[in-house]
Formats: structure tokens, C-alpha cells, sequence
């Protein structure tokens, strides 16, 4: 593992050797062990335990845990990089460490120590997983709105309620939950707090049969009267909510990172393909249009790819603009991904609208990531927001 713990001095970003390097050893690892199954993850709508696997060996799992909790202790800028390279093969694996930190997140911003110790190292350690648990029924984008209950009972807290649309579960061991704590003072009567999979109540519903990340499993939770000892609550009671947007600003940016890697990978392959198909007797790279097109992709991915870079800088140092660039990055990423895998299998014709070509699959995964963790609707909300406040 390449050592990207060395303190930021950047404005906005540098890639220093060791996130290329890092890049490198990504890319070999995807091409190696991920991207032969992705296909077949999609095709069978199944956990991608292979890339679980190689990303755990690797420790790239979730790179971005701190050194003192046995994480590698990586920056934004790494943790992006990992997310990038796998999501440029299989998006669904890569949400593997995209979760892991989603849901991470607020135990490294609020969470006590002894929180922290006794959950952030068995995932930086590889033997669980963490789910982020936020959206319900009738609160994904009013997310204060959200009705799951959390009273207080004896020296700790009896929870009820359902949440909606959560990525991995049933896989991993261990939930964020938001829950409403105090009734009727708005988003100040939210708490958070972790659930593990084992506690007595909890429950899973079907998996949510999608258009893409197939192999990522969606399911709802169900908490019908679980216990949780007091100590389970992240940071103190009322604060959840705020945790939750706090965290927020610093995970869209891994999946603008995450739309970045599959629109370069859809770029890559059609790329490579107008070079070899032929019409009209030359290859039709050679054709104006098709070369206009390429252009107008790659133009967009680099767009994409310094907005990222630089709001995961911006992650990484905490800067007050976060809120601004981690929106911006994920809406303008997400946008350009959805155009650039479109414009990928539009480049392989009949061809590109068959499963036998991965840029099908590309495209229809490619739509989540102007959905989750935000619609594109909602960032531009949050970003007309931070601009009229000055």
C-alpha cells in the first residue's frame, strides 16, 4: 500500500507520486480480479464477493479509516482514486469502500472514542461492513422528515421504525441509523446512533430488484421495539441530523468519484471500438462526428474529474466551501456520466444495446449516481443555498 498519510499543503489539490502509484496498484488489482466478474455480478444480480475480497487483501476496503483505529489512514484524494478505478470496472463493487465510508463518516465526526475503537477497527480490519441508514418511506429528500423513533428506556434507547433504499444491507454488520429522538422541534430532535446486525428486532426486507448496481444489495430495515445500550448513540442527542448533512458533504464527493470512474471506463471501451469497427471501408474513428462526440466525452471527464479532485481536497482540509464543491462535484460528475456512458453506446450502435458489451450495463449504472445521496435537483438546491448566503 502506498504511504498517502503526509500532510495537505495543496490550494486545491496535487496528486503527489503516491496517488499514482496508488492509482497503479488499483487498476492492476481491478483488472485483474474485479472486472472479470462484472458481468456476471450484474447479469446474476449477486454480491460482488470477489471483489470484496481482493479490496479487503488489498486493504482497500476502506482506506480512508484513521491509522489510530487500524485504518490506512488515507486522504480524501486517496479514497477517491480507489473508488474511481473500481467504479470504472464495476459499480457495484464499487460501493464497497464508497459505503464503508458513507457510514463511517459520522463516527469519525462525532462519534466518542470508545465508539470509534470499538467499531471503526473490525472495518478497518475487514470483518465487517458499515451501512448508512437515513431515507425512509416518506423522507428521501425531506429527510427530516423522517418518523423512525427513538425513546429513551432505562440507560439506553428503544428504536421502531423503517428505513428505505439502503446500500449493502443485510451484508454488513453494522448500521448509522437516524432516528427521532425528541418530537416536534424539526431536525434538532434527530439522533444518531449504530445498530449491529445481531440486535434482537432488527430485521431486513426483499432486495430491491433495480435497474443497475445489481450487485449491490438495496433492502429496507425494520426496527420493531430494538434495544440499544446508551453508548450507541453518535455524539449527543439532537445532533444526529446535522452529523448527517456534515457527513454528506464530505461522501458525495466519492460519488462524484464513483461517476467519474464509470463515465472514463465507458470512454475508454468506445474509444478502443471506433478504432477497430469499419464502415464505409475505414474505421469510423476516423469519421468527424464519431470524433466530435469522443471529444465532447473527454472534455466533460476532465471537467469532472478536476472538480472532484479538488472538492475532495477540500474534504480533506475541511474548508468551509465544502458543502458548495461536494455538491457541485457530485451534480456535475453524476450529470456527465449519465451523458458520456448514453453517448458510449449510441458510439457502439446495435452493438452497444446488447449484453454482450458492457456499455449497457455502464449506462443504466450510471443513472444512481444522480439519485443517491442526494438528487441532482437537491444539490443544486444545496448549491443555490451556499451561493446566496455569500
Amino acid at each position: 500500500m502506498a504511504d498517502v498519510n503526509q500532510p495537505q499543503d495543496f490550494d486545491l489539490f496535487t496528486l503527489r507520486e503516491e496517488h499514482e502509484l496508488l492509482r497503479e496498484s488499483v487498476r492492476s488489482l481491478v483488472e485483474t480480479k474485479i472486472a472479470p466478474y462484472a458481468a456476471a455480478v450484474d447479469q446474476e444480480a449477486r454480491y460482488p464477493q470477489e471483489a470484496h475480497d481482493a479490496l479487503h487483501a488489498a486493504d482497500m476496503h476502506a482506506i480512508h479509516i484513521p491509522e489510530q483505529y487500524g485504518g490506512a489512514g488515507a486522504d480524501a484524494l486517496a479514497a477517491c482514486i480507489v473508488i474511481e478505478e473500481v467504479a470504472r470496472a464495476c459499480m457495484s463493487s464499487s460501493l464497497i469502500p464508497a459505503v464503508n465510508k458513507l457510514a463511517t463518516v459520522p463516527l469519525i465526526l462525532a462519534g466518542s472514542e470508545e465508539l470509534k475503537q470499538k467499531y471503526l477497527r473490525p472495518v478497518a480490519e475487514g470483518r465487517a461492513m458499515f451501512s448508512y441508514a437515513l431515507s425512509e418511506p416518506d423522507a428521501g429528500s425531506d429527510a427530516g422528515g423522517m418518523t423512525t423513533r427513538a425513546v429513551r428506556d432505562g440507560d439506553g434507547w428503544r428504536l421502531n421504525g423503517v428505513k428505505r433504499w439502503i446500500t449493502n444491507a443485510g451484508v454488513s454488520e453494522y448500521y448509522t441509523v437516524m432516528a427521532v429522538t425528541e418530537p416536534g422541534i424539526g431536525t434538532r430532535g434527530i439522533s444518531a446512533f449504530v445498530v449491529e446486525k445481531s440486535d434482537e428486532g432488527f430485521t431486513f426486507g426483499a432486495k430491491e430488484k433495480k435497474l443497475g448496481i445489481k450487485g449491490s444489495p438495496t433492502r429496507e430495515l425494520y426496527f420493531d421495539d430494538v434495544w440499544l445500550p446508551g453508548d450507541r448513540i453518535i455524539g449527543e442527542p439532537g445532533t444526529g441530523f446535522k452529523t448527517a448533512m456534515r457527513t454528506l458533504d464530505h461522501t458525495r464527493v466519492t460519488i462524484a468519484a464513483q461517476a467519474l470512474g464509470v463515465a472514463q471506463g465507458a470512454l475508454d471501451y468506445a474509444a478502443d471500438y471506433v478504432k477497430q469497427r469499419k464502415q464505409f471501408g475505414k474505421p469510423i474513428a476516423e469519421l468527424q462526428g464519431v470524433q466530435f462526440m469522443l471529444a465532447d466525452m473527454g472534455m466533460k471527464i476532465a471537467a469532472a474529474r478536476q472538480l472532484t479532485y479538488a472538492a475532495a481536497a477540500k474534504s480533506e482540509r475541511n474548508d468551509p466551501d465544502l458543502t458548495f464543491y461536494g455538491a457541485a462535484a457530485k451534480c456535475f460528475a453524476s450529470d456527465a456520466a449519465m451523458e458520456i456512458t448514453t453517448d458510449a453506446v449510441q458510439l457502439l450502435g446495435g452493438y452497444g444495446y446488447t449484453q454482450d458489451y458492457p456499455l449497457e450495463r455502464m449506462m443504466r449504472d450510471a443513472k444512481i449516481t444522480q439519485i443517491y445521496e442526494g438528487t441532482n435537483q437537491i444539490q443544486r438546491v444545496v448549491m443555490a443555498r451556499q451561493l446566496l448566503k455569500g
